[in-house]
């Protein structure tokens, strides 16, 4: 493993550098400050609470710790980037003909966004110092919550999301490996204290206990990573959520100091989709689908998924006239699109 001197003031300078590219939050941790986490994936997964998401399993060596996925690592620089919203999530809840749109994805494809900026700051740092790294947002084998909790961004709530003391619950994680030996921050601490709105709050009891969540039970999880048919025991408790859910984020007290001035303008929400008619979803084709949500995080989960949650959504909705467009989509060729739609039918009828 090559050896790098730590430059005086690099830390300072790597975080005047962050917030210039648009992070709001950045500090940096050990490879080695999250001991637990690879027990606790373990535990996790021996429980089968990651249901469908097999790629948990498959590359848990390389996620469990940083060293597992890049043996040469010795920091982790932990960022975050702020989306938090203007308008409040929870709005459309009981708006039968309306459908709700997780805040993360109302704006552009986080993952592009963050990806440039560590990129940049990458190379910045890479030119500074002469070190080599890595950067990952979210779809590499990365533990972002608990090296975020090390590196003192915030820590993982009863949500078992991250919470900031400035920015709530609304930051998107990146995190830079690097064979630097940097000075680390100061950990999160927990003040969750006696609070349980984040428990409360949950429409399908996805909490099995404080700081503990099942997947199976998620909204987030069953609107997007769940490629089947939604189990009938969470499609009341869905409601008109056609693509994740923010319950358990919004209901948080510490979003008060969430300044939505400091959060970027590339996730600002797009019209159409901040309170988008159901009938509108019902009606989308493959080609229609891809359009409207170019550019969005939601267009990777495809039509049938999109389609399907929405016609779950107009089964609670209350709303006779989306019965037409049910009754079309009850013939659809996917067969999991064409069960919702029956299912919705009879409820509404």
């Amino acid at each position: 493993m090559s050896e790098h001197k730590q430059q005086p003031g690099i830390e300072a300078r790597i975080k005047a550098k962050a917030a210039e590219l648009g992070f709001v939050a950045c500090g940096i941790a050990r490879a080695d400050a999250a001991p637990q986490t690879a027990a606790r994936l373990r535990q996790w997964l021996d429980e089968g609470r990651h249901g469908d998401m097999i790629w948990m399993a498959e590359r848990e060596h390389h996620r469990g710790t940083p060293a597992g996925l890049w043996p040469e690592v010795r920091s982790v620089i932990a960022l975050g980037m702020s989306y938090a919203p203007a308008a409040d999530p929870l709005r459309l809840a009981g708006e039968g003909d309306r459908a709700r749109i997780s805040v993360y994805a109302q704006g552009g494809d986080y993952h592009d966004v963050i990806k440039r900026a560590l990129k940049a700051l990458g190379r910045w740092l890479a030119q500074e110092a002469g070190c080599d790294l890595k950067v990952f947002v979210d779809t590499a084998p990365v533990m972002e919550k608990p090296l975020s909790e090390a590196a003192g961004l915030g820590w993982q709530g009863k949500h078992t999301n991250l919470v900031s003391r400035d920015h709530g619950s609304w930051l998107f994680l990146g995190a830079i490996y690097t064979t630097l030996d940097l000075a680390p921050d100061r950990p999160g601490r927990d003040t969750c204290g006696s609070c349980d709105a984040c428990q409360r709050a949950c429409p399908t009891d996805a909490f099995p206990a404080p700081y503990r969540l099942d997947a199976r039970r998620c909204i987030s999880y069953l609107t997007i990573e769940h490629a089947g048919p939604i189990p009938h025991e969470f499609r009341e408790g869905i409601g008109n959520r056609i693509y994740g859910c923010d319950d358990c984020l919004s209901v948080c007290p510490w979003n008060k100091f969430a300044a939505t001035a400091a959060a970027n303008i590339a996730f600002h929400p797009r019209a159409e989709l901040t309170a988008p008619m159901l009938a509108d979803i019902l009606a989308l084709d493959d080609a229609s689908f891809r359009q409207v949500f170019a550019g969005s995080p939601i267009k990777r989960i495809g039509r049938g998924r999109m389609v399907r949650n929405a016609a779950i959504a107009a089964g609670n909705s209350g709303t006779a006239t989306l019965l037409p467009a049910l009754e079309q989509l009850r013939h659809d060729d996917d067969a999991v699109v064409a069960e919702a739609a029956a299912w919705a039918i009879g409820r509404l009828r």
